[in-house]
């Protein structure tokens, strides 16, 4: 994976992140998800470079190998907040003043956040099978706590650390072909490590606290994404089901929105690299 990629580990003040980057043109953050690391980019990051962008790949504070900060009675340490300010200081570091990003699952909400939060940095954003977290929770339903119980449980204390280390393998179960076999190692290697397991968990816990309120100040003082916007959701996953139009969700919160369905399963990076390595070239040029 990441053939000619450098990889390094870059000290962002609490915390140091690993990073693969490579390229010399325009600037693309890429935040991976739950419960994934970087290396879910692995088939989508060297053809961008070889398209002609310089493409960085970190894994987010708290996964894969980038450390994990003391926990905090609020969970603000794995805030969105948090996170976006170690990726504004990882691009920042890199010599990429102003740079377009792209999250996809709990990553879109990181994306998301810098946007919002530095609007001087962020020149496009991509954001991939999410919907911002209060609108998730303002549309609530019975299907939702039945499909996505996993917010609720995993924002409790300690049983969900013990219930998913119990067992790593049945929690998250995935297929190392269709992922690819680097790719799973490292995400093995994850989901089996206690102190990454809480990190990812208190990812949650600051979703539904922090996180929730930091985006109910934004609506309130109406705050939107000033860059122009691409949605990206799988046709395979659940995004339609749950919402309808997710556009319909996103426009208020970025009027420079456009929105393209790929077909696909969640993990649409590594299901689907073709149609998000072409969508995203389009968007980006």
């Amino acid at each position: 994976m990441f053939e000619d990629f450098v990889d390094e580990r870059i000290d962002v003040g609490e915390v140091e992140l690993r990073v693969r980057h490579a390229g010399d043109g325009p600037p693309l953050l890429l935040i991976h998800g739950h419960p994934r690391t970087a290396a879910t980019w692995h088939r989508v990051a060297p053809p961008l470079v070889e398209r002609g962008f310089t493409v960085v790949c970190p894994d987010m504070r708290g996964y894969g190998a980038s450390d994990a900060a003391p926990v905090r009675p609020d969970h603000a340490q794995q805030s969105k907040r948090t996170v976006a300010q170690d990726l504004l200081r990882l691009m920042r570091s890199l010599g990429h003043p102003t740079f377009a990003v792209a999250g996809h699952d709990r990553g879109c909400y990181v994306a998301f956040r810098l946007a919002l939060d530095h609007p001087h940095a962020v020149s496009r954003l991509v954001v991939m099978d999410g919907v911002p977290i209060s609108e998730a929770l303002a549309r609530c339903d019975a299907t939702f706590a039945h499909d996505w119980y996993h917010w609720f449980f995993f924002a409790q204390p300690d049983k969900p650390e013990r219930a998913i280390l119990a067992d790593p393998d049945a929690w998250y179960t995935s297929d190392p072909q269709a992922m690819g076999e680097a790719n799973y190692q490292e995400f093995h290697a994850a989901i089996h490590d206690p102190a990454t397991v809480r990190a990812m968990l208190e990812d949650y816990r600051a979703g539904l606290g922090l996180d929730r309120e930091h985006e109910e100040a934004d609506r309130r003082a109406g705050h939107a994404v000033q860059c122009p916007t691409l949605l990206l959701w799988s046709t395979r996953d659940d995004l339609e089901r749950l919402y309808g139009d997710p556009l319909a969700i996103w426009s208020p919160w970025a009027p420079r929105l456009r929105g393209l369905p790929i077909d696909s399963g969640h993990h649409m990076a590594e299901e689907n690299p073709a149609a998000v390595i072409n969508a995203l070239h389009y968007f980006l040029t």
